[in-house]
């Protein structure tokens, strides 16, 4: 009812409630056309990005300026979730790396087993 009031009050929402809904819903629908999987970065866009704003509408109800908090929290959520979904993003990477490189040393020594198996057969059928 608060949100029909005060839209017969102004004529429309305020701008910042309307920038902070824009914000969210352009972040959700630009990563939801891309036809890929989001990353973990894009995740934690996504999550801080939502998250800030309801922080920020909380604090904004509390001091009068619900649209004005979301919108800042919005902001600053989009910026920590990005770069906390980075972060483990890189950490992903650096996994998947490690745990190729340790595929690819085990094929070694299993080549490297064969090939002491073979040389002691060829040994022993020479003696």
């Amino acid at each position: 009812m608060k949100l029909r009031d005060e839209i017969k009050r102004n004529g429309s929402m305020s701008k910042p409630i309307t920038g902070a809904v824009l914000l969210v819903a352009c972040s959700l629908l630009i990563s939801a056309c891309s036809g890929q999987p989001l990353s973990t970065r894009q995740k934690g866009a996504i999550y801080g990005t939502a998250g800030g704003a309801a922080t920020g509408a909380v604090i904004g109800a509390i001091t009068g300026n619900p649209g004005t908090g979301a919108a800042i929290g919005a902001g600053l959520g989009l910026v920590g979730g990005a770069l906390v979904g980075n972060s483990m993003q890189n950490r992903q990477i650096e996994q998947a790396q490690v745990q190729q490189q340790l595929q690819q040393q085990q094929r070694q020594i299993q080549r490297q087993q064969y090939e002491i198996q073979r040389m002691k057969s060829q040994q022993a059928a020479n003696r």
